[in-house]
């Protein structure tokens, strides 16, 4: 399975044009892959002061990011797996279309484990985990803090997808932690590659990690740097 990864930061008070430019990228990461990973809460940004604000630029499932990340998905012929707030109703969660390669929403995963940054605005996720079939192979979803979740854990041993889409926001470690090996901890046992996209610099006092990569068997087979919007792909090895 080829799999590709978007790394980018959010223009934030630009929702559109942050959204266009999200969507450009993915034009260019999506070629001659299976499954391409946007970021967690792509277009928007993640830190926000309170719920009113995230509410602002909350959209349902099938919205303007689902739209213009479905045109990518069809003209690529690839899955795409993008994070954004979703509202639904009278809740928002912090979640991820997953959309096929014909450009159709199959399916939202919504964030089970909540970060601090979600827990002021972020209902916890109702949407359980689920696989799909790219026909190259299968892959499964969790957001970020999900890793931390033995539960996300335990399902992705047991279910044992090709891969892990994996839209991140991963906060930099103040005392150093190495994402990546932290990462290649946590999946310790678990068959699957993670297919992580994060985004990087500063929002406000929080400095994100960057390093977006694919990750299997404590072996980086892509990466791109701790700065900087790009993209990079890979081959997931035969089991």
């Amino acid at each position: 399975m080829r799999v590709g990864i978007v790394q980018f930061k959010a223009r934030r008070g630009d929702l559109q044009g942050s959204r266009a430019a999200l969507a450009e990228l993915a034009m260019a990461a999506g070629e001659g892959v299976d499954l391409l990973v946007l970021p967690e809460m792509a277009a928007t940004g993640y830190v926000f002061p309170d719920r009113e604000a995230v509410a602002a630029v909350a959209e349902p499932a099938r919205g303007p990011t689902c739209e213009a990340l479905a045109a990518v998905a069809r003209a690529r012929g690839c899955f795409v797996v993008a994070g954004f707030p979703e509202r639904d109703g009278d809740q928002l969660f912090n979640s991820a279309l997953v959309i096929d390669r014909e450009g159709e929403l199959r399916f939202t995963y919504r964030k089970t484990l909540l970060y601090d940054e979600d827990l002021h605005w972020a209902t916890p996720g109702d949407s359980g985990y689920a696989t799909f079939d790219t026909g190259a192979g299968r892959f499964g979803v969790g957001i970020c803090m999900d890793l931390n979740d033995d539960r996300f854990v335990a399902w992705a041993r047991d279910a044992a997808p090709d891969a892990i889409a994996f839209p991140t926001n991963w906060v930099k470690d103040p005392e150093g932690t190495d994402a990546w090996r932290y990462w290649a901890w946590r999946l310790d046992g678990v068959r699957s590659a993670l297919v992580a996209a994060d985004t990087w610099g500063r929002e406000g006092a929080t400095t994100f990690e960057g390093r977006s990569c694919v990750l299997r068997d404590r072996t980086v087979l892509a990466w791109l740097p701790d700065e900087g919007d790009g993209w990079a792909r890979a081959t997931l090895p035969v089991w």
